[in-house]
């Protein structure tokens, strides 16, 4: 029985270029809506809300980039750009690193968030001590900073297998640490609310566990948000990965087959986490409804 398969017993799966425009529309619609509620309330100026407002950026930097390199492949199909002119490759570098720029950034602001939960549950009464908004902005500066640097070093050092395995390595340490930071509040967050609970002295516990149980919701909230990142992102990841790691071999090659319905995975997480946002949270979903009601 023969083992092997070429590349034609996997066609390229082709999604209709309508569906990455539609999903791109839409999901540039709903991360404006996030960063323009979280301007407008005043209830929603903390440092988790701007970190949101980072990842909703990274979010519809992704958006618009795939989007906009759909529409290039159609303007190559009906003849009016060449597909590997020098202009039309240079575009396309670009477009690849604002993509890894929208990556990297995605992985940063999850950090970011993550910390800002862990010092909101174990250090409460000094959270807006330590969680100032002059660090605030400090943090989300250098999360910019760094993810425009990777970009640059995705257009120009691209080709080396060295800075592939660097964000191969930057995602799995990035996961590793966000997956333990939420474990580890969880398990203490959990240990605390019963050692409160076994209390049973009054007003002050209550509302030390009241507090404990908002930080835990919005935890509980971007833990969805970073279980939406990884299923959507992680297919488009190996699809890099196995660039490097197999490029010729035919079975890597049925998996790259389906890039296109990677991308459109990719863009979904744009889509999905204003969604998440509304759904978890109260004072975004009051805002959301006034802004489209024009209350």
């Amino acid at each position: 029985m023969n083992t092997t398969m070429n590349t034609s017993d996997c066609p390229e799966l082709r999604v209709p270029f309508y569906v990455f425009f539609t999903i791109g529309l839409f999901s540039l619609m709903e991360n404006l809506l996030v960063v323009v509620a979280v301007i407008l309330n005043r209830n929603l100026h903390s440092p988790m809300y701007y970190f949101m407002c980072s990842l909703a950026g990274f979010n519809t930097v992704a958006s618009i980039t795939k989007t906009c390199e759909n529409i290039l492949l159609v303007f190559v199909n009906v003849g009016h750009l060449e597909k590997k002119g020098f202009s039309e490759t240079k575009l396309d570098d670009v477009i690849d690193s604002l993509l890894c720029m929208s990556f990297v950034g995605s992985i940063f602001s999850f950090l970011a968030i993550a910390v800002d939960r862990f010092v909101s549950i174990f250090h409460a009464l000094r959270y807006h001590n330590i969680m100032t908004m002059r660090r605030t902005g400090t943090s989300l500066g250098i999360i910019w900073t760094i993810c425009g640097i990777s970009a640059i070093f995705m257009v120009n050092f691209f080709d080396f297998k060295f800075i592939m395995m660097c964000f191969v390595a930057l995602f799995i340490i990035a996961f590793v640490t966000i997956c333990f930071l939420y474990a580890y509040m969880f398990m203490l967050a959990r240990i605390h609310a019963k050692k409160i609970g076994s209390l049973n002295s009054g007003g002050v516990e209550k509302t030390r566990l009241r507090s404990l149980g908002s930080s835990m919701r919005g935890a509980l909230t971007l833990t969805t948000l970073f279980g939406a990142f990884v299923v959507c992102w992680a297919p488009f990841f190996l699809h890099l990965v196995i660039m490097t790691v197999c490029p010729t071999n035919p079975y890597c090659e049925c998996y790259r087959s389906l890039f296109q319905l990677h991308v459109i995975l990719l863009m979904s997480h744009a889509l999905i986490d204003p969604a998440i946002y509304a759904f978890r949270s109260t004072e975004l979903r009051h805002t959301f409804r006034k802004m489209l009601l024009c209350a």
